[in-house]
């Protein structure tokens, strides 16, 4: 049973809901978050087809040199309006090709773009700057499948069609070490403004399957993301030391993780200094079957802060919402609300850690605290979960405001472990099976920081 509210409390839970309501009326005028922007996708006035750069549909032959050459061409219509290329029905072999400016790659229903399984047609590239090495391997790493390198206006879309990384040899290798680079991604834009990415089926990813870097306005809407349960490390999308970010009315169900945000690692995101920030997730169903359904980190060397999510459908993962950290990420993860979450068959409904993930080399800087307050999370409900809620936080540097609030979890374990705690601080009210005296805390800095976040002027509520 519930313990009776205190009257302390029952007072912080009434402004707790005063500060919700003020959030939902925020979020009623005018900017409702990054996903109320609706990007204008007009025509482009000059389209072609695939077909007219000798492209051939049969899922055998090669077609890199097609794709290469038909956007060559297309980026003389830069300054024209824009152009579209056009993937009609079949079965379209490639290996790595790179995007232009002012540019609509439209897969018709029926179209699948098939990554080649020759490593030798995958292109490598340089680190990115805010890793400082492969994420996987030190040095290079493999070209993802479809690029883009400070590009603006791009758009890919279609009838549902689809782009399929055929990863199962990448994760043979990556299994057996046999690699001498960090796999590719099936999706990579990067220094990037104005993307969008709608309307397509992702499948077996080598990695990753959408990553934004360093990118600006990215809308990802209406997609569908599988790889296989045992896929060794495929996560669905990785929004990564990138602002103004929408993920919404989408399904991803992967190996490792479904949702990624991440800002760099250790030294290198520090130096490189750009956070993860003014993000909006609504109305996603995510499965993770080795990781977390949403994950925070652990690479956000850079910071990530003003995410909101709602209406999350998390199903049969190992972690439903985690934040991973450790000693000499540096960075922070703050004001972060999540709200309308609803859980079933998940192993641990929420987590955050500080002792998560390696570093890129020895030359990281272990008094490099980082920082994690203000996570409000409220509305969630969980059927048949093995732990409610785990935080271990970090002795030098405790997780802090860690809100909860209406919090109900049907637990299958013993209910005196349905929660773990050390070094965090925080405030809940209404939540099942009650949590850990370190989360219970009454009137103090952290309910008041609850309340502090939902009515910052729309910043977090409303993005």
């Amino acid at each position: 049973m519930l313990k009776k509210p205190r009257p302390m409390k029952m007072l912080v839970a009434l402004l707790l809901l005063l500060a919700l309501s003020n959030a939902v009326e925020l979020n009623g005028e005018g900017s409702e978050g990054q996903c109320e922007y609706k990007p204008t996708l007009d025509p482009r006035p000059h389209s072609v087809s695939i077909l007219e750069f000798g492209a051939v549909g049969d899922g055998k032959t090669l077609n890199t040199i097609a794709f290469q050459n038909a956007i060559f061409y297309l980026k003389s219509f830069a300054d024209k309006g824009g152009a579209q290329l056009y993937v009609p029905l079949g079965r379209w072999l490639t290996g790595s090709f790179n995007l232009t400016s002012h540019l609509t790659l439209f897969l018709a229903s029926g179209a699948v773009i098939l990554g080649s399984q020759n490593p030798s047609h995958w292109g490598i590239v340089e680190p990115l700057p805010s890793y400082g090495r492969g994420l996987e391997l030190p040095g290079g790493r493999y070209q993802s499948l479809i690029n883009g390198y400070m590009l603006d206006d791009v758009v890919i879309t279609g009838d549902n069609g689809t782009i399929d990384g055929q990863g199962s040899v990448w994760w043979d290798w990556f299994s057996s070490h046999s690699l001498n680079y960090s796999r590719p991604h099936l999706v990579e834009f990067v220094a990037s403004n104005n993307i969008v990415v709608s309307n397509l089926t992702f499948l077996n990813a080598p990695a990753y399957n959408i990553h934004p870097v360093y990118c600006s306005n990215v809308q990802i809407q209406n997609i569908s993301v599988y790889a296989p349960s045992g896929s060794p490390h495929t996560v669905g999308i990785v929004p990564d030391s990138s602002d103004k970010v929408c993920i919404e009315n989408s399904s991803i169900s992967t190996g490792y993780d479904a949702i990624a945000l991440k800002s760099g690692w250790d030294e290198y995101g520090i130096a490189y200094d750009r956070p993860t920030t003014s993000v909006h997730i609504k109305q996603v169903y995510l499965q993770a079957s080795s990781g977390s359904a949403l994950a925070f980190g652990s690479e956000m060397s850079g910071g990530i802060s003003n995410v909101l999510v709602e209406n999350l459908h998390i199903y049969d993962s190992l972690s439903g919402i985690e934040f991973r950290t450790a000693r000499g990420r540096g960075g922070y993860i703050k004001e972060i609300i999540i709200s309308d979450v609803k859980m079933e068959n998940v192993h641990t409904a929420i987590s955050a850690t500080g002792q998560s993930g390696s570093h890129p080399d020895d030359k990281f800087d272990p008094n490099a605290l980082p920082v994690l307050c203000q996570i409000t999370l409220q509305n969630v409900i969980g059927k048949n979960i093995t732990v409610a809620g785990s935080f271990t936080g970090i002795q030098e540097s405790p997780f802090t405001s860690i809100c909860l609030s209406n919090v109900s979890l049907s637990v299958t374990s013993n209910s005196s472990t349905s929660w773990v705690c050390s070094n965090v601080l925080g405030f809940s009210e209404f939540v099942f099976p009650e949590p850990c005296p370190d989360l219970e805390n009454s009137f103090s800095n952290s309910s008041l920081a609850c309340f502090s976040l939902l009515n910052s002027s729309g910043r977090a509520a409303a993005l």
